[in-house]
């Protein structure tokens, strides 16, 4: 944990008008959120709070709320999947990358379980399509081979919805094909042995944007590191 998190963690406790406190310290409007502070939100903030949060209008403290929601999921609260699963369609594209950032800190405690939502949201919209690529793309969360073999496959059977697709032009199918351009290279990197053939199977594939995809991942310094072993 950061200096910067441990520093708004013992802030938090002190404060006695978050939202007030968050507005002032969000980094927004502007290129980068407080993500140390998010973070610090989500470890100090008690459940009930954290919930409320992530049901706001506001984007960054809907960001908060979020990210917490992956806590609270770790602590048990398995009932509350269906709320971040929902968030994983929100108009806010920070509020989407909270998502991730929320089964990236279930992961860290239950990678298996996390595994296995991921292994489900990939069936579903290309939102959840995107949350379940971006989440499970997280270097720390892959340094066992069985689990990065699980995420191989998470990002297979996601780019398999791509070729042929009709939906090419909506925000949400590429926004999933934005997060599909890097995170590929994530997973080969984790497993080059599984990874490399998964891959070299795509670049085979006539279709637009899954050459993209392609193409993208292999500008990635990580692949480019593994090619040149």
């Amino acid at each position: 944990m950061s200096e910067r998190i441990r520093g708004y963690r013992e802030a938090l406790r002190e404060v006695d008008d978050l939202p007030a406190y968050l507005a002032e310290h969000s980094g927004l409007p502007g290129p980068r959120g407080n993500l140390e502070l998010a973070q610090a939100v989500a470890e100090e903030a008690d459940p009930a709070t954290l919930e409320e949060l992530a049901r706001s209008g506001d984007e960054f403290e809907a960001f908060c709320g979020v990210v917490g929601l992956g806590r609270l999921i770790a602590d048990g609260r398995r009932e509350l999947l269906a709320q971040l699963r929902e968030h994983a369609g929100d108009g806010r594209w920070r509020v989407r990358e909270a998502v991730a950032m929320a089964l990236q800190r279930w992961g860290d405690a239950d990678l298996p379980a996390m595994l296995d939502e991921a292994e489900r949201w990939a069936a579903g919209s290309r939102y959840e399509q995107r949350a379940a690529a971006a989440g499970t793309c997280e270097p720390r969360l892959l340094r066992e081979r069985a689990a990065a073999r699980r995420v191989l496959a998470i990002l297979d059977a996601v780019t398999a919805t791509l070729p042929g697709a009709r939906d090419r032009r909506e925000d949400a199918y590429r926004t999933l094909r934005q997060a599909l351009g890097y995170c590929w290279s994530v997973a080969i990197a984790a497993d080059p042995v599984d990874g490399l053939p998964a891959f070299s199977r795509w670049r085979r594939v006539a279709d637009p944007d899954v050459a993209w995809v392609v193409r993208e991942n292999l500008r990635k310094a990580r692949l480019t590191a593994v090619l040149g072993r």
